[in-house]
């Protein structure tokens, strides 16, 4: 296990700096007309893999070994490199500056300190000095968390102002509430409703599709859906999704209902977060390309990380399942309406 979680680390630094490095590219290459399709593009890509993967994984295991569903993925990354090296080569591979930015180093530092504060959100349930010790060490990594992540992101990010700092902030809290509410929902149909694994799994399926098809629709309207519009109705769809399924949990309701609601989910995130990877890149000049990108996969990762911390939290605090998966999707629930509350404000407001 310990060198499972080190190769997850390594894979992680990897996943951050080729997430930075596609959008930059997408910036140099192509125009911003193409950009919508560009990222629903890249929406696809990360879909479907995720419904023929597990699959193909589960193959692979049965048939061979565990180990070789590993090699395979290392494997696929041979012929990437090769369709990807022509196109780098025509890129300026120099800084706008001509050289690495004084502060980079200092970045690093803020970032892992975040990691560290994260981590310690995530322990905090099992500190038992005193009776209040959880609650006041959990509010002090998030304080600490917040903190540092002030210097990875546009100034005025925390504070939700318009522009750039509110799509990198949207597109945290939409994350956070997407995947903080999706991990839960197949432990609930198998807790609660008796569904098989896999079956419970395949449930999320449909989410996964209208992710993708919501992600090509917006693609294709281009600025006849306007990146203000695509953005709240996409946030009040994963709300409305989360609280189906709060519903379904509180009041013991089909479990269908929260299986269709969370298609609604995916499709308000095939709308959204297209739509804020194109607004990331409009709103960056060439000298804060790489930046700006850095802080929207930054705003994916620690609101991600913060939101399953929290609900792992809220989950062990209670002792009925009922309450555990209520609590769960109620909070999920409240940072959705976080990002709706500040959806709107992605645009700048309108002269006059």
């Amino acid at each position: 296990m310990p060198l499972l979680v080190a190769g997850r680390l390594v894979q992680g630094l990897g996943g951050g700096a080729l997430t930075v490095a596609l959008y930059v590219v997408v910036a140099r290459v192509y125009p911003a007309v193409l950009h919508p399709g560009i990222f629903a593009a890249f929406s696809a890509a990360w879909v479907i893999p995720s419904l023929v993967g597990p699959f193909a994984a589960g193959i692979v295991a049965q048939l061979l070994s565990w180990h070789w569903v590993f090699l395979g993925v290392v494997g696929l990354v041979v012929p990437a490199v090769v369709m990807i090296v022509p196109v780098l080569r025509g890129l300026d591979r120099r800084s706008p500056d001509g050289d690495v930015p004084p502060w980079a180093v200092g970045r690093l530092g803020w970032a892992g300190l975040a990691a560290l504060a994260v981590l310690g959100l995530n322990l905090s349930a099992g500190v038992t000095l005193f009776p209040a010790a959880p609650a006041v060490l959990a509010a002090a990594a998030v304080v600490v968390a917040l903190l540092a992540v002030r210097p990875l992101v546009p100034g005025g990010t925390l504070l939700a102002r318009r522009g750039l700092p509110s799509v990198i902030l949207t597109r945290g809290l939409a994350g956070a509430a997407f995947f903080g509410a999706e991990v839960y929902l197949p432990y609930l149909l198998i807790e609660e409703y008796a569904f098989p694994p896999t079956f419970a799994g395949l449930t999320l399926t449909g989410g996964a599709l209208a992710w993708a098809g919501a992600a090509a629709i917006q693609g294709r309207l281009g600025a006849r859906l306007t990146h203000r519009a695509a953005v709240w109705t996409g946030a009040v769809l994963v709300l409305g999704a989360i609280l189906l399924a709060l519903v379904t949990t509180a009041l013991h309701w089909p479990a269908a209902v929260a299986i269709a609601g969370w298609i609604f989910a995916g499709g308000g995130m095939g709308l959204l977060y297209p739509r804020l990877s194109v607004m990331t890149l409009a709103l960056s000049s060439k000298e804060n390309e790489g930046f700006n990108s850095s802080a929207m996969s930054i705003s994916d990762s620690l609101g991600g990380a913060l939101a399953l911390a929290a609900t792992g939290i809220v989950f062990a605090a209670f002792t009925t399942t009922a309450a555990q998966f209520s609590g769960v999707f109620a909070l999920t629930a409240v940072i959705a309406v976080a990002a709706v509350a500040i959806a709107p404000r992605v645009a700048e407001r309108a002269p006059g």
